[in-house]
């Protein structure tokens, strides 16, 4: 049996709720607690007319004072460029091989290339630019157009077989077996000889033949000697380097159906001293030449 609670003449008024006897009394709220309460709602209220805050259909209320995240970061960039003006100025009148005479604008130029870099090549060729299978490793000395410092440039101005830019480097493998231009053995053939010039071939006795099927279809690119030609894009099949693998499935792969990797040109994306710069980074990689 409960026992009825004890009332006193100044006790407050209960909330008329009752658990297990006990009841609630209807105590008001502090008066700096509402104070606090009210004032944050004004405050909220100030805040979502004067600063973005309402999500619309298409957008969001603007505010008054017209600020925006976006706008702060678009006046920081614009803050940023204002204050490189100067050495960008000289990045872009100075020759491409004198960059690294001067010991502040390189430096500058490789810093503001790593920065270019990290943000736009760094998906297809690694943020090591160690590169990956189709994408080429920028730190050896394997350069399928070049690896001096005006040849980087044009690579990354221009880019590489695609159809956005009409100086862009550009060049076709045939697809031999795809193409029906070689039977499936003399793929095989040739693909034999072409493993046998920086390794070993699967099958020694198909190399012979296979240098036949080389010097009938393969020389105009790759050269007599397999080392490649620069001008063409070809690569050099004598250094044990390869793109898309070496292996004789990978090989078989790419004198079957071909490969045509592209890369974007970015002289309508990036500043002329943007360019320097990746250029310029890229090539004190080490694999620059």
């Amino acid at each position: 049996m409960s026992k009825k609670p004890v009332k006193y003449d100044d006790d407050p008024n209960t909330t008329g709720h009752s658990w297990d006897g006990i009841e609630e009394f209807d105590n008001p709220m502090p008066r700096w607690w509402l104070w606090t309460l009210y004032l944050c709602i004004i405050w909220a209220i100030g805040y979502s007319i004067a600063y973005p805050a309402w999500p619309m259909i298409h957008s969001a209320t603007a505010g008054i004072l017209g600020w925006s995240s976006r706008g702060e970061v678009t006046e920081q960039i614009a803050a940023v460029e204002e204050g490189n003006a100067s050495i960008n100025t000289q990045l872009v009148e100075v020759a491409l091989t004198s960059i690294a005479d001067n010991a502040e604008l390189d430096t500058y130029a490789v810093s503001a290339g790593g920065a270019v870099f990290r943000t736009w090549c760094a998906q297809c060729h690694g943020s090591g630019a160690a590169g990956a299978k189709g994408y080429p490793n920028l730190l050896d000395d394997d350069w399928l157009w070049g690896g001096d410092i005006e040849a980087i440039y044009t690579t990354i101005a221009h880019g590489i077989r695609n159809e956005d830019d009409d100086d862009a480097r550009y060049s076709e493998m045939p697809a031999f077996g795809r193409d029906e231009i070689l039977e499936p053995e003399q793929v095989d053939e040739v693909v034999n000889y072409v493993m046998s010039l920086s390794g070993t071939p699967q099958d020694a006795s198909k190399v012979a033949a296979g240098a036949q099927v080389f010097v009938d279809n393969c020389v105009a690119c790759h050269g007599e000697d397999g080392t490649g030609d620069r001008e063409q894009g070809a690569p050099n099949l004598t250094d044990a380097i390869w793109l898309y693998g070496g292996d004789y499935e990978a090989l078989t792969q790419t004198v079957t159906y071909s490969r045509f990797g592209v890369m974007p040109p970015w002289s309508n994306r990036l500043s002329e001293a943007q360019i320097r710069a990746v250029a310029t980074y890229v090539h004190q990689l080490g694999g620059g030449e």
